[in-house]
C-alpha cells in the first residue's frame, strides 16, 4: 500500500597460458615421440603442452587429482638443470573467494549483501515463523479478503500512473475495477472485477514504472532494511506513491492507527506468498543475494517492457511468475556444481 508496506513485505518476504609451439621445428614423424621424451627429461618440472580446450580455468581452491589445490597461476618452467621447486605446504581449511566490492549496476554489492544477510537472519528467526502462524491461524478466505481490500485502495494510484503513461484505456479499466470491487465487492473484500462478465485483472503500476516508461534508468541497485530490494528509481517512485493517499485523501491514510496494521498485514501476506521460492533460494543457490537481485531486476524490467508493448503484463497475483503466462516460476539459482578438473575446467597449478 505504501513504501513501508512494500518494504515490510519484502523484509518478510585468463584464459590458460598458451604452450610454446614447437611446430616450426618439424621433426620427422618417427622421431616425434622420442623428441618429446628427451625434452621432458631435459627439463624437470616442465609443464607439458596442454591440449586445445574451451574450458575455463578451475576456480581458486579447487582440489586437483594429485592432491594439490588450484591456485589459478601457471608457474614458469625452471631453467635446464635447475632442481625442481619443492611443493608448497598444503593449507588446511576452505579457500573462500570474496564477492567483488562492486558490480555493474550494483556499486555497493558488499554492503547490500551484508544487509541482505541480516534481513534473512531476522526473517528466519522472527518474520517467517510469524507469517506461518498468521497463515495457520487465519482462514484463507479472510486472508484473501484482507489482501483484496489493501490492493483495492491503491487502484487510484495505478490508474493515475496509466494516465501519466498516456494509456487512457488501461486507466479506465482500472477505475472500473475499483468501482466494481468497492461496491459489489463490499469495499474491495472480494475481487469481483477479475471474473466474468467484467474480466478486469489487477495490474501493478506506480510512479517508478512511469519514470521507467519515459526512459529513466533504474540507477544503482540497493537492498535496504524495511524496504528490501529496490533501485534509486524505484525508491523515488515508491516514495511518491506512498505519499499520494495521505496527502490527497487524508484520513485514515495519514493515521498510524490504520497504516501500521495495514502495513503489517500486507507484509505477512506477502511473506506467505514467497515462502516456497525463498526456501528454494536459500537451499539451492550458491549465492542467494545475487540470484534474488537478478530476479528482482528482471521482473521490474518485464513490467516496464509490458508498458511499452514488448510483452504481456506480468501476473500481479504472484510475486514470482513468468511474464505474460501467469505460471509460477522457480527462482533462478546458480546450481551448486563442484569443479571437476579436466571435465568442466582446466586445472592450472
Amino acid at each position: 500500500m505504501t513504501v513501508s508496506s512494500l518494504g515490510l513485505a519484502l523484509l518478510l518476504s585468463s584464459t590458460p597460458l598458451a604452450p610454446i609451439s614447437l611446430d616450426h621445428i618439424a621433426p620427422p614423424a618417427a622421431l616425434a615421440d622420442a623428441s618429446a621424451t628427451v625434452l621432458a627429461e631435459a627439463q624437470p618440472g616442465a609443464v607439458p603442452p596442454a591440449a586445445a580446450t574451451n574450458l575455463p580455468p578451475c576456480p581458486t581452491g579447487t582440489p586437483l587429482p594429485d592432491g594439490g589445490v588450484m591456485n589459478g597461476v601457471l608457474p614458469a618452467s625452471p631453467a635446464p638443470g635447475a632442481p625442481a621447486p619443492a611443493d608448497a605446504p598444503q593449507q588446511d581449511g576452505i579457500i573462500v573467494t570474496a564477492r567483488p566490492d562492486s558490480m555493474p549496476g550494483d556499486p555497493m554489492a558488499q554492503l547490500n549483501a551484508q544487509s541482505y544477510e541480516v534481513v534473512q537472519d531476522v526473517d528466519e528467526a522472527l518474520v517467517g515463523p510469524a507469517a506461518m502462524v498468521y497463515k495457520d491461524a487465519i482462514p484463507k478466505p479472510i486472508r484473501h479478503g484482507i489482501r483484496n481490500f489493501l490492493r483495492n485502495i491503491v487502484e487510484p494510484i495505478v490508474a493515475i500512473n496509466f494516465l501519466l503513461q498516456l494509456k487512457p484505456g488501461k486507466a479506465a479499466e482500472t477505475i472500473g475495477r475499483f468501482a466494481v470491487n468497492t461496491t459489489i465487492g463490499i469495499g474491495g473484500l472480494f475481487d469481483v472485477a477479475k471474473r466474468d462478465p467484467f474480466n478486469l485483472p489487477h495490474r501493478r503500476n506506480g510512479f517508478a514504472n512511469t519514470l521507467g516508461y519515459y526512459g529513466v534508468e533504474p540507477g544503482p541497485y540497493l537492498f535496504l532494511p524495511l524496504i528490501g530490494p529496490t533501485t534509486v528509481r524505484d525508491l523515488i517512485g515508491g516514495a511518491i506513491d506512498g505519499l499520494f493517499l495521505p496527502s490527497v485523501v487524508g484520513k485514515p491514510f495519514n493515521n498510524i492507527a490504520f497504516t501500521l496494521p495495514a502495513a503489517t498485514l500486507s507484509a505477512l501476506q506477502g511473506r506467505i506468498q514467497i515462502d516456497e521460492q525463498l526456501n528454494a533460494l536459500r537451499e539451492q543457490s550458491r549465492d542467494p543475494y545475487i540470484d534474488a537481485r537478478d530476479f528482482y531486476l528482471r521482473r521490474r524490467q518485464a513490467e516496464i517492457d509490458a508498458l511499452r508493448g514488448r510483452t504481456a503484463y506480468p501476473d500481479a497475483d504472484l510475486p514470482f511468475v513468468k511474464p505474460g503466462t501467469g505460471g509460477p516460476v522457480v527462482v533462478p539459482v546458480t546450481p551448486i556444481a563442484p569443479a571437476a578438473p579436466g571435465v568442466n575446467c582446466v586445472p592450472l597449478r
